[in-house]
């Protein structure tokens, strides 16, 4: 089970995390979870829906944790005079994108980092999972016209964000 679905869950934890030492460690935690968790799926949904939910909601609790540190200071800024960094935010690729298509998947990835959650959840399970509406409706637990009014605004703010950083 775990080999059939690892790229499954490897592939939608990385869309949020966009860190590959992140995605294979909270990769890891979904299939514990699972395994720890299994007794409680009761089939009302599809199994991969049921995956897609612990993927999405561990993903998103690592995203609070980490942020919570560096609110917390607990993580150290990178700059030595306090204006430069010392090294550079690494670049991020999903293992889905094409080669020429790489320049563009950073500034659309980066651009959804500033979508509010739900958006970006939505946006991530449809754009770049390929779930259907329904099954993003599933995995979030909301009908499929929020998910199409999630989807409609995710891409009007990812248009302005994507505008202004072509700009500026």
């Amino acid at each position: 089970m775990v080999e059939a679905r690892q790229g499954l869950v490897y592939n939608t934890v990385m869309g949020f995390l966009q860190q590959p030492e992140d995605a294979e460690d909270v990769t890891q935690e979904v299939f514990i979870k699972v395994f720890e968790s299994i007794g409680q799926f009761k089939g009302e949904s599809a199994f991969t829906t049921w995956l897609y939910r612990i993927a999405v909601t561990s993903a998103l609790e690592f995203l609070r944790k980490k942020s919570r540190k560096k609110r917390s200071g607990l993580i150290t800024r990178l700059f030595g005079d306090g204006n430069t960094p010392i090294t550079d935010p690494p670049d991020f690729v999903h293992p889905g994108v094409k080669l020429d298509q790489r320049e563009n998947a950073r500034m659309l990835f980066a651009a959804m980092r500033s979508l509010p959650e739900n958006q970006r959840i939505a946006f991530t399970l449809h754009k770049v999972e390929g779930l259907s509406y329904q099954e993003v409706s599933a995995v979030m637990g909301v009908s499929v016209s929020a998910v199409e009014s999630l989807l409609h605004r995710s891409k009007q703010n990812l248009k302005k964000t994507l505008e202004k950083s072509m700009k500026g």
